[in-house]
């Protein structure tokens, strides 16, 4: 076999892994977190947890990680997911589903809804539940969906941090771990914690052993869920101490999510 051969057959493969890559699409809910506020116009928005917004409370750099890793488009889902309206994305993110303190009229989760997640991401698709502490979000109903997968978010508080001068007591380490390869130090607030019924298995556990995070197999997909919105802006932009490494955990779950994809469209 001639080099000329080889090197013809080689960057034939990299083109075809390069075009796999760039047909990812990442989408993010905005049905069960369909929060709004006011703007100078006087009209309602849509707030919180999105692509677009740069302030602390957006999702912008954790959209970046995913561009920078290969993702071709971000979206937002406005409506209620189906096998029609998910047919579109690779990767599907839910985070702190409404409950009547954030909307007075919330999408709850519901069968039907957990359903047609579930039959997506049985077919490939790559799922993330960021969830809250019970104060801050509806477990209930987003316990529909996660029971599917083998977990459930539970009604209490872990990673409790009182103020920016006790940050020590959001940290994690981690090491040998398959999602985070190069972030060693984590900072998570105010979580849900995880408990497994089955299939789902642990990604992160407190030094208390409580279980912080968690995957399951799904068909020929994956979930992942953390019971808080953990990557927004305010925990990756650079705001922590020195040693928390949250920056480099949205790249390391960003690049292991979209290489997980096994959906075909």
């Amino acid at each position: 076999m001639t080099k000329t051969y080889l090197k013809f057959i080689f960057t034939a493969a990299l083109i075809s892994i390069s075009s796999y890559v760039q047909s990812q699409v990442v989408t993010l809910d905005h049905y069960f977190n369909s929060e709004t506020k006011p703007s100078a116009d006087g009209q309602s928005h849509p707030f919180h947890y999105l692509w677009n917004d740069t302030e602390m409370t957006g999702f912008s750099i954790l959209g970046a990680s995913f561009k920078g890793n290969g993702a071709k488009e971000l979206s937002v889902l406005f409506k209620k997911p189906t096998a029609k309206t998910l047919a579109g994305s690779d990767v599907y993110i839910i985070v702190d589903p409404d409950h009547l303190k954030d909307n007075p009229k919330p999408n709850y989760m519901n069968s039907e809804d957990a359903n047609a997640i579930a039959g997506w991401v049985k077919r490939g698709g790559v799922l993330l539940l960021l969830g809250n502490d019970k104060a801050n979000a509806d477990l209930e109903h987003f316990n529909i969906l996660a029971e599917k997968f083998g977990f459930r978010f539970n009604n209490d508080l872990i990673l409790h941090v009182t103020d920016d001068a006790h940050f020590e007591d959001g940290a994690i380490n981690i090491s040998n771990n398959q999602i985070f390869k190069t972030s060693r130090k984590i900072f998570i607030k105010d979580a849900s914690s995880i408990s497994i019924s089955h299939t789902a298995t642990p990604v992160l556990k407190t030094s208390k052993g409580e279980v912080a995070m968690v995957i399951s197999k799904y068909g020929k997909g994956i979930v992942l869920a953390l019971g808080d919105p953990w990557l927004y802006n305010e925990y990756t932009n650079g705001r922590l101490p020195q040693g928390f490494e949250n920056d480099k955990a949205a790249d390391d779950l960003s690049k292991f999510m979209l290489k997980s994809i096994k959906l075909k469209r």
